[in-house]
């Protein structure tokens, strides 16, 4: 990775948990069918053996995924941010767009981001403009559809 993986300590969590789940429940799971389908003699037609071993490959690609993530991870928690006057990595922040339609974001880690719930990656466009924005500045952004403006109307910090 060429650049830090910032995420909040809840995201870490949520890697971490993953990481487990698949470490100690669904990949020791999966070698028991692989040794009992690999008993049953004929290794090429054993739907068994062939979808075990499928699958134990998959959980092995995510868990190497996982791990390069978690390595190249910097947590930052947002209650600590020293200027909570402007928006910063965790900032949970209110917008208005030109036709004074208001959404609320929280920039979080790329690994986080989800759009529907208002969880935006640190390193998109619109993350990427409100960086440093404080009450009232106006930021335009660069979009698939055209550029659109966008005031900062509040910003919270958690804690």
């Amino acid at each position: 990775m060429d650049r830090p993986n910032y995420i909040t300590p809840q995201g870490y969590a949520a890697l971490k948990a993953r990481y487990d789940q698949l470490l100690g429940v669904e990949r020791p799971a999966i070698v028991e069918i692989v040794s009992w389908a690999a008993g049953n003699g004929d290794r090429s037609e054993n739907g068994d053996y062939l979808y075990g071993r499928k699958r134990m490959r998959e959980i092995d690609r995510e868990l190497n995924r996982l791990a390069r993530k978690m390595k190249a991870a910097r947590v930052i928690d947002p209650a600590t941010q020293n200027d909570k006057s402007r928006v910063w990595f965790g900032a949970e922040v209110d917008i208005a767009d030109e036709d004074d339609n208001w959404r609320t974001l929280t920039l979080v880690g790329d690994d986080e981001q989800d759009a529907g719930a208002g969880r935006i990656g640190w390193s998109s466009p619109l993350a990427r403009a409100l960086k440093g924005a404080s009450v009232g500045d106006l930021r335009t952004v660069q979009l698939p559809a055209g550029a659109r403006e966008y005031e900062v109307m509040a910003i919270r910090y958690p804690g």
